[in-house]
């Protein structure tokens, strides 16, 4: 055995993770990540050695992967802040949107339990989580109802081919009559399913329209607002987030950095009458 790799073999589990975190930050991921299994296999109960690999994967964009340490990760340790994150990031990845916004949500709720600041990392992810739920939910509706207006449609005209059946087996209808009554018959069709497309093309334009106004949203989660309340400043935020603000990062108004103590906080009642108006004629909003 060469003196290189009896060294090697001597190292512990925290210098191998150690090794791997100098090649994580020189952005050697695959050399990282045998650092890691290396400290894994050293001392698999750890579950940031998994959670560091899994971070590795990601940046590789191996999301199946990825999970898979998180998973384990989470075995050994179910409050692990990372592994919730980094999964929910996985799966955003790999399209599934139920399964990551429950593991954003709880490495959210994580990070204000023990205190930890992660900027907006978290819940930029947890909104574009949403918003691509979102957008399917959307897909499919629209699918849903394509399918919906060509079935009535196709009713409609089933309905109008029975009736002129019908009327061609009247013998008490004249030849002229019977053109005559065709035409009224075919018009009314055609009526019919203009009016119906009509109706279909005014929901998909209002459809197109449904972006949730700014001036609605909070001012740090983007989200629209529940429980609004106004800063002497004049800003308007949600109020879970702003107290949280004030707790975690410091008594400041987080736009106009002016000093803000909690006890100044105003609830905005035209704010939130003004949005649970916007909300009883937007429902999809409370999905969005």
């Amino acid at each position: 055995m060469s003196k290189l790799a009896y060294t090697t073999a001597n190292l512990t589990d925290v210098q191998f993770k150690e090794q791997g975190n100098h090649l994580f930050i020189l952005r050697k991921y695959e050399d990282a990540i045998g650092c890691y299994t290396k400290a894994i296999m050293k001392n698999p109960n750890n579950a940031t050695y998994f959670t560091n690999r899994a971070l590795c994967h990601l940046k590789l964009k191996r999301w199946d992967i990825s999970c898979q340490d998180c998973r384990r990760a989470l075995d050994i340790d179910t409050n692990m802040l990372k592994a919730h994150f980094f999964l929910g990031q996985g799966l955003l990845e790999m399209e599934m949107y139920d399964e990551a916004i429950n593991h954003l949500q709880r490495a959210f709720d994580l990070s204000k339990e023990q205190k930890q600041n992660f900027g907006d990392d978290i819940t930029s992810q947890l909104r574009l989580a949403r918003k691509k739920r979102w957008s399917l939910l959307e897909e499919q509706r629209v699918c849903q109802e394509i399918e919906l207006q060509s079935y009535l449609n196709r009713l409609i005209k089933e309905d109008m081919d029975r009736t002129l059946a019908r009327l061609k087996l009247d013998g008490n209808t004249t030849e002229h009559e019977l053109k005559d009554k065709q035409m009224e018959i075919e018009q009314q069709c055609d009526d019919r399913i203009k009016e119906l497309n009509n109706v279909f093309a005014k929901v998909d334009d209002k459809r197109r329209k449904r972006d949730i106004p700014d001036y609605l949203c909070g001012k740090i989660s983007f989200e629209i607002l529940t429980d609004p309340v106004i800063t002497p400043s004049g800003i308007t935020y949600e109020r879970k987030d702003i107290e949280e603000h004030l707790q975690r990062v410091g008594h400041f108004d987080p736009v106009t950095r002016v000093k803000l103590t909690q006890d100044q906080l105003i609830p905005n009642f035209s704010m939130k009458e003004v949005v649970d108006s916007y909300i009883a004629e937007n429902e999809w909003a409370l999905d969005f």
